[in-house]
């Protein structure tokens, strides 16, 4: 998910581990150990010039349980010797420091798991990505009722009973969204099935997604064997099924999609994508695992790439143009009169 979730769920995760021990202290080492993982972003553009490597390298080795297990004990020690010294001096254990940087780091690929992007939390056994897909990789819904107990605790003495309160308070009404999320999940996932069979659509496999920013609107797309089907469904739709269908044609025959560096593109979409001729002679790469930020153009989506040669290999670099003749309040007024429900 996002960073500040990321950062918030880590903070929380210092104050089991050390909360009682070091106070507020806790809450930043916690915070710091929730942002580690995502610190593979840096690092593939340090290791690799290849923007279509960097974006495997994301969400890989350093999201898995193994990493975890690993960068617990190392951030666990280091963290420990630098921290026991002087007045501090055995006012904590070496354990300590392992489990708090323990729970940061593996509850960041954990959470992760549950957005449409996916994880490879089995690496390096298996890049078989986790992708639960109930929960957008950015809700405030989630996030906002957990920061602000956080900051709530913060104000308590680390023995106060308030602030154990807190920190409960925090985790519970978040977990209770997230298992809202999962119910909401597989209720979509009938309705969409419903929707797609009513209409007399013959797919081979779809995907549902929630969109942007909350849990209220889905999107759904299904591949059929010339093209994708996609629609929106809102909780708040009063027939209780998706009606409104467009197509997306695949366009998988204009570049040799077996080329290694694009085959990687493909398995990063779990293969839902289509390609869009450009006057200029490249090709675009639309990822179409999330919902269109305008909900009829096949181009508008989130992970729209520009692919060009790079010598031997392929690469790719961002294409704003796909969003030229919109403005960023107007898509997401579009998805917001959609998300209010239709009769």
């Amino acid at each position: 998910m996002d960073s500040l979730t990321q950062i918030v769920l880590g903070a929380a995760c210092g104050e089991i581990a050390l909360g009682k021990k070091i106070g507020n202290k806790a809450l930043l080492f916690g915070a710091i150990g929730g942002t580690i993982p995502d610190l593979d972003v840096f690092l593939g553009s340090f290791f690799y010039s290849n923007s279509i490597d960097q974006l495997i390298f994301h969400r890989g080795f350093m999201h898995s349980v193994v990493f975890a297990i690993l960068g617990a004990f190392a951030f666990g020690y280091l963290t420990f010797w630098l921290y026991d010294t002087k007045k501090r001096k055995g006012t904590t254990l070496r354990k300590d420091w392992i489990w708090l940087f323990f729970l940061s780091i593996f509850t960041h690929p954990l959470l992760d798991s549950f957005t449409p992007y996916g994880t490879q939390l089995f690496l390096p056994f298996s890049d078989y990505r986790v992708a639960f897909n109930n929960i957008a990789v950015a809700d405030p819904f989630y996030t906002l009722p957990f920061l602000i107990s956080l900051i709530v605790l913060m104000f308590y003495k680390r023995n106060s009973l308030q602030r154990k309160k807190w920190l409960r308070i925090g985790l519970y009404v978040s977990s209770f969204y997230m298992l809202f999320t999962i119910g909401n999940k597989l209720y979509v996932n009938s309705v969409f099935k419903k929707s797609f069979d009513t209409a007399g659509i013959k797919y081979t496999r779809f995907t549902v997604q929630p969109s942007i920013l909350n849990n209220i609107l889905w999107y759904g797309v299904a591949e059929t064997e010339e093209d994708y089907k996609v629609a929106y469904y809102s909780l708040l739709d009063k027939n209780g099924i998706a009606s409104e269908f467009f197509s997306i044609p695949k366009n998988h025959s204009l570049i040799d999609m077996n080329d290694p560096d694009l085959h990687k593109l493909s398995w990063f979409s779990n293969d839902y994508y289509n390609l869009v001729s450009l006057e200029s002679g490249e090709v675009r790469y639309n990822d179409l695992r999330y919902p269109l930020i305008q909900k009829n153009n096949p181009n508008a989506s989130v992970f729209g790439f520009r692919l060009y040669k790079k010598g031997n290999r392929w690469d790719y670099r961002n294409d704003t143009e796909r969003f030229k003749d919109s403005s960023p309040s107007e898509m997401f007024s579009e998805m917001w009169e959609r998300l209010k429900g239709i009769d």
